[in-house]
């Protein structure tokens, strides 16, 4: 599967290494252009933002979600988009409707890629399990990933990307929904839980 990654910091960097070890066929991309990713990371190509969002099949958003905006519609189109993200505030500055719980980070990304199917996941992990905590499918220890989204195809998806990358998926429902389970101070949120617990904490 071809997959472009917006996004080169902890988690975007780290995430496009699992799926190029998984076999996907990985672009990354930064704002700073792709001079500065050169060498970077082994087996993934360096691309502009727009060049690596046109790449993809899947395509990985992982930029502070202050600059949300900045993802480009019109290249992403009708694609499946995975929204790490994640809502900080003393970063990207407040946005009232997130305060005030009226809707949710990636119901705004969703709004602005009205086309794509978006689907929030491995923005509840912390980088560095991502990196060293992955493991075969049938290790009892294996942790959890929550996902959430309203495309059910796109959810499948999902969830394989997350089982090849070491870990074991976890529905928690809808983006509006689910969403709200495992963003900044949730339940479910940066915990690094085993699979059995997760899922009890997002009530499943």
């Amino acid at each position: 599967m071809k997959i472009g990654v917006i996004g080169a910091g902890k988690i975007g960097g780290t995430l496009a290494a699992r799926l190029v070890a998984a076999g996907h066929e990985v672009a990354i991309s930064n704002s700073r252009g792709p001079e500065t990713l050169q060498g970077a990371l082994d087996g993934a190509r360096p691309m502009t933002v727009e060049d690596a969002a046109r790449f993809g099949e899947v395509i990985v958003v992982s930029i502070p979600f202050g600059r949300y905006r900045e993802v480009p519609a019109d290249a992403v189109g009708h694609k499946l988009v995975v929204d790490t993200n994640n809502y900080y505030p003393e970063r990207d500055g407040h946005f009232p409707e997130l305060d005030d719980d009226s809707t949710t980070s990636s119901e705004l990304l969703q709004a602005h890629l009205p086309d794509a199917r978006v689907v929030k996941a491995f923005n509840a992990i912390s980088w560095t399990n991502l990196r060293d905590a992955g493991r075969t499918a049938d290790d009892a220890e294996r942790l959890g990933i929550p996902f959430s989204g309203d495309d059910e195809r796109a959810k499948r998806t999902v969830a394989e990307l997350i089982d090849e990358s070491g870990f074991d998926p976890v529905d928690a429902g809808t983006l509006a929904q689910g969403g709200r389970k495992h963003q900044v101070d949730a339940p479910a949120y940066g915990k690094g839980l085993p699979t059995a617990e997760l899922r009890s904490r997002l009530g499943g």
